[in-house]
């Protein structure tokens, strides 16, 4: 059995094509650790940090039938770990964006919402049900609604169907309401 811990980098990406597990596992051990250092270094959060770069290298092996045997192994896992840092950062954005948007909800069927909660408040109640979401419910409606994706491109991204997707989301909305207005009953002098 050769020894891939020396192959170069195209070399493991060829064999990772063709579905090689001990080059996987080589492009795991590589890379996994010098991943993680740069996605804690911008996210500041080391669960957050090994999570994300767990996600890619799945990924990785999902799409492993996809890549191109030529490419830049580094550049590529960089590349996908940019991307999934730049989400996790809008993550936030997110929850501000439809703070607003559940907060307009709540004024409409809770009139003393409005004075009852401060938007920081909110805010950190969003962030925490969003992120208490399923992981791949939270994934696809992290992508409607701040990538703002559509049913058929979250689908393909995610190798899910576009009712699946559609349903997805309607779920975490529907989630994300219910622990709203839970949270508004049990807390009413907040």
């Amino acid at each position: 059995m050769a020894d891939y811990t020396n192959f170069t980098d195209e070399a493991l990406a060829t064999l990772l094509t063709k579905g090689d597990r001990q080059a996987y596992a080589v492009i795991f051990e590589r890379y996994s650790r010098l991943l993680i250092a740069h996605a804690y270094k911008m996210l500041q959060d080391k669960e957050s940090a090994a999570d994300t770069v767990q996600d890619l290298m799945l990924n990785l092996w999902d799409k492993r039938t996809q890549l191109n045997s030529n490419l830049s192994l580094g550049g590529y896992l960089y590349t996908g770990l940019r991307n999934r840092i730049f989400n996790a950062m809008a993550h936030r954005k997110v929850m501000e964006k439809y703070a607003d948007s559940i907060l307009s909800y709540m004024e409409g069927t809770h009139a003393y919402s409005d004075e009852l909660l401060k938007e920081s408040e909110l805010s950190a109640l969003l962030h925490k049900e969003i992120s208490a979401l399923p992981e791949k419910m939270r994934e696809v409606f992290i992508l409607y609604k701040m990538e703002e994706l559509s049913y058929s491109q979250i689908a393909e991204r995610l190798g899910i169907t576009d009712r699946t997707a559609k349903q997805q989301v309607y779920n975490a909305v529907k989630i994300l309401k219910t622990k709203i207005s839970i949270y508004l009953t049990l807390c009413p002098f907040i």
